[in-house]
């Protein structure tokens, strides 16, 4: 996409400079806090909640490059069109969110 993007301004013979990426991150579907949060969620809501790798920029990646040996993941209420001016979240996954971490946070793994 950036070749892309460098190219169509290339030719408009304008300066371009990419800079600022994220590092990839892999989640790990055998990790202790998202069993934890699995049963938390379905503990709270009655169903296990949906998992799933998106592509996006997240600080995981920035985080697991320094400590390669966190158990994370990243979670969220529902964003659409996140950083644009057409940035929305469904209010109503807030509070569904904010419950879910409270929770959790009552019984993270110990390590």
């Amino acid at each position: 996409m950036a070749n892309a993007i460098g190219s169509v301004f290339a030719l408009a013979d304008a300066r371009v400079e990419f800079d600022g990426e994220y590092p990839g991150w892999k989640p790990n579907m055998d990790s202790d806090i998202l069993k934890t949060m699995q049963n938390t969620y379905k503990n709270l809501y009655g169903k296990i909640p949906e998992i799933k790798a998106i592509h996006a920029g997240l600080e995981c990646g920035l985080l697991g490059g320094v400590y390669p040996n966190w158990d994370m993941i990243s979670f969220g209420p529902t964003i659409r069109f996140p950083h644009s001016p057409d940035e929305k979240v469904n209010i109503e996954t807030v509070q569904k969110f904010y419950n879910w971490l409270l929770e959790t946070l009552k019984s993270v793994p110990k390590k």
